[in-house]
């Protein structure tokens, strides 16, 4: 029964999105608004709805009921497909953990390892001042 709502979703998908992109925007006419004197607002009411306008809303009606019911169907009775059923990821296994909770070396890389950082300083440890470079005054140069 889920299968015959999923393909009747994806239908009503597939039509939306070809009823759609049929129609023609309220864009289309907002030139002639401007200087071809109509009386309505240029994305103004159109009058009587056209059938691509109404076939698009009833199809959008059921796309909405359509989710809103699957959603309600697969929030209580959960997953329908077996859960054993994996696909690709049924092979996969996961690592085991080392038994002695020891380090684990990393795995060889081609990327170059960050340069080893000092070991930081204590709180109490004051730096030594910079002494400046004392030099002797340069001579006027003579002409």
């Amino acid at each position: 029964m889920f299968i015959l709502f999923s393909v009747f979703y994806i239908l009503i998908a597939a039509a939306m999105i070809v009823l759609i992109l049929m129609q023609r925007g309220a864009g289309a006419e907002a030139g002639s608004g401007f200087g071809g004197g109509a009386s309505a607002t240029v994305f103004g009411a159109r009058g009587s709805s056209s059938f691509m306008t109404r076939a698009t809303a009833v199809l959008a009606t059921l796309f909405f009921l359509l989710s809103l019911g699957m959603g309600i169907y697969l929030g209580r009775t959960g997953n329908p497909q077996p859960a054993a059923d994996l696909g690709v990821m049924s092979g996969v296994t996961t690592p085991a953990a080392p038994a002695n909770n020891a380090p684990v070396a990393p795995a060889a890389s081609d990327v170059p390892s960050a340069p080893a950082a000092t070991a930081p300083a204590a709180n109490n440890d004051v730096p030594a001042p910079k002494q400046e470079a004392t030099q002797a005054p340069a001579e006027p140069a003579k002409k």
